[in-house]
């Protein structure tokens, strides 16, 4: 046998072999990649098919056109008109609010976050920067209901809804501190609206100011759904 003819036929042979590996391999790696997928996307299926959250339809495959939503639902087509006309202009500004620091230690109690820089005003107005105890930035996000009158029952800002849902938060941020003992307020900015097909998502920015300072003390984009 020629040595050509030789070399033709071991690399016949072994791409036989080849193909014969990976016919046999390949499921077992689609198996595995299956059951690598299932382990990762279950939790949050889980989440969002359990039977307290799936009351609510979160899920966007299932939500029909925003034309579609507004038509059958009277109700959300009125506040949808309503707050559409309201995209990105201020619809809140709340009153003074004094952060103080029996509030800063009932929030460390109950989070178990007694750094000193929020519990110790001794030291921290030796040792801290700020010459004083500040407030936790969990703590400053926690006041958003309050600050933001949404905890009012006289004053429901969206009066056609059955209900209203804290959906999550998009984004946090927490520029500067707040001392305690200072005042904050919180303003409110419309920055999106999305119907859906039982609901609308409203999309807010919530700034924190403090007062005498041109800094804020946090900025989150909220994110609520309404019901109808």
């Amino acid at each position: 046998m020629k040595v050509i003819e030789f070399i033709r036929e071991k690399r016949k042979n072994l791409q036989h072999q080849n193909d014969q590996f990976i016919a046999k391999f390949s499921p077992k790696v689609k198996n595995l990649s299956t059951l690598f997928n299932n382990k990762i996307t279950m939790p949050f299926r889980n989440t969002l098919n359990n039977p307290w959250f799936s009351q609510f339809n979160p899920v966007d495959a299932e939500e029909s056109k925003p034309e579609q939503v507004l038509i059958q639902v009277p109700e959300a087509e009125n506040t949808y008109n309503s707050l559409l006309e309201k995209i990105d202009t201020v619809t809140f500004v709340g009153e003074w609010h004094e952060v103080e620091q029996d509030c800063i230690d009932q929030f460390a109690e109950v989070t178990g976050d007694k750094q000193w820089i929020h519990t110790d005003p001794v030291r921290a107005a030796k040792e801290s920067p700020f010459k004083g105890t500040i407030a936790h930035g969990f703590l400053t996000l926690s006041l958003i209901p309050k600050l933001t009158n949404s905890v009012d029952l006289d004053n429901n800002p969206y009066p056609e809804a059955k209900m209203a849902i804290n959906f999550g938060l998009n984004q946090v941020r927490f520029p500067y501190p707040v001392k305690a003992g200072t005042r904050v307020r919180a303003s409110i900015k419309l920055v999106n609206l999305v119907p859906m097909k039982r609901s609308i998502e409203v999309v807010n920015e919530v700034s924190i100011e403090v007062e005498n300072s041109k800094r804020l003390a946090c900025v989150a984009e909220t994110v609520l759904r309404l019901y109808f």
